[in-house]
């Protein structure tokens, strides 16, 4: 099947960009220097075409239903506020993770790109014997200006007042909703807006100085600050417990029979055998996904693993036997090379965080 394209693919291909397949899209991976993308973003402002998401609407006057079903906390997505929370089988496995935007007629609900397919039919099952409508908004995209000087470049660009945004408050702005969230571990907002509306705001950024920055960067910023990507630090076969997402669950009141509680509420008592720390590894090489890390406790597995930009030296989400703890080594290549396990994430607002 031909890859879609996102409202500002002509964009991409202008800046000379290297597209990649990806999620069913065709994507920007980097305009020339991942590493120079990355640093932008850590250190100014740099901004990614996000418009792959899965932007689903979920309206009507039964909308609040969702509270009942979704284990994060759909009651604190009031219009004006966001939610980070995990849709859940009745195994209490992952089947992604989501931004809930609370709005006047219901919610905006952002999902991987991967998963649009299965999310969808989530919320349509979940949500059958009730009168909230669930369709997808193929209309919008999406864009992310990320970076200590992200909000001032996106007023300057805009004339649109971000300054007084709260982490994960939104604001609507005529067609527009504009939300201080992201994935990067750096301040910012992230605009869905009319896809007729993207190529203009794109080069008004550009204009104002923010450098457009493609999936790879995307990643190892993700990376740096310990956030997770649904298909390797969690998927369906693998709980908010042992994917250190645990936070995000709304366990009150205690009626409130969300999917795949009880499964959790068992894992929770009886307590996960593995769960999610990260690794720094100063020896030479890469960790990758897939990597066996050796611990004191048993043998556990690299998820995501890449070179870090800020940092000089390689790092990695793991998912290690409970307890583990200091010196590890992991399996490179047939040869084995000391590691650490560290609590996440390892960078926030360009600072390394963990001693």
């Amino acid at each position: 099947m031909t890859p879609r394209r996102t409202p500002l693919h002509d964009e991409h291909v202008a800046a000379g960009a290297r597209m990649t397949p990806f999620a069913g899209w065709i994507m920007p991976l980097h305009y020339g220097s991942q590493i120079a993308e990355h640093h932008q973003v850590r250190r100014a402002a740099g901004m990614f075409d996000v418009s792959h998401m899965a932007v689903i609407d979920i309206a009507g006057a039964d909308a609040p239903a969702l509270a009942q079903v979704f284990a994060g906390n759909a009651r604190k997505a009031i219009p004006g506020r966001a939610v980070y929370g995990v849709l859940l089988n009745e195994d209490a496995g992952v089947i992604d993770d989501v931004i809930l935007y609370g709005r006047d007629d219901g919610y905006l609900l952002v999902a991987n790109a991967a998963n649009r397919v299965r999310v969808l039919g989530w919320l349509i099952v979940r949500l059958r014997y009730t009168n909230a409508k669930v369709r997808e908004r193929q209309d919008l995209a999406m864009i992310a200006v990320q970076g200590p000087q992200a909000r001032d470049v996106f007023a300057e660009a805009t004339g649109v007042d971000v300054q007084g945004l709260a982490p994960f408050a939104t604001l609507e702005h005529g067609a527009w909703m504009v939300a201080r969230t992201g994935y990067t571990g750096e301040d910012g907002v992230e605009a869905l807006l009319p896809g007729a509306d993207a190529a203009e705001l794109w080069r008004r950024l550009a204009a104002a100085g923010v450098a457009p920055a493609g999936l790879a960067a995307r990643d190892t910023l993700r990376l740096e600050a310990g956030l997770n990507l649904h298909g390797q630090d969690m998927d369906e076969q693998t709980t908010p417990l042992e994917a250190n997402l645990g936070w995000s669950v709304a366990w009150e009141p205690a009626q409130r029979d969300f999917i795949g509680r009880m499964a959790l509420a068992k894992q929770l008592a009886e307590k996960p055998a593995k769960v999610q720390r990260g690794i720094e590894m100063k020896a030479k090489g890469v960790l990758r996904h897939g990597q066996a890390v050796v611990t004191e406790r048993g043998e556990g597995v690299v998820t995501s693993g890449s070179f870090s930009p800020t940092l000089g030296y390689s790092i990695a989400l793991a998912r290690v036997p409970r307890g583990a703890s200091g010196d590890c080594r992991v399996r490179l290549r047939g040869r084995e090379a000391p590691a650490r396990i560290i609590k996440p994430p390892f960078v926030r607002h360009g600072k390394r965080v963990y001693t």
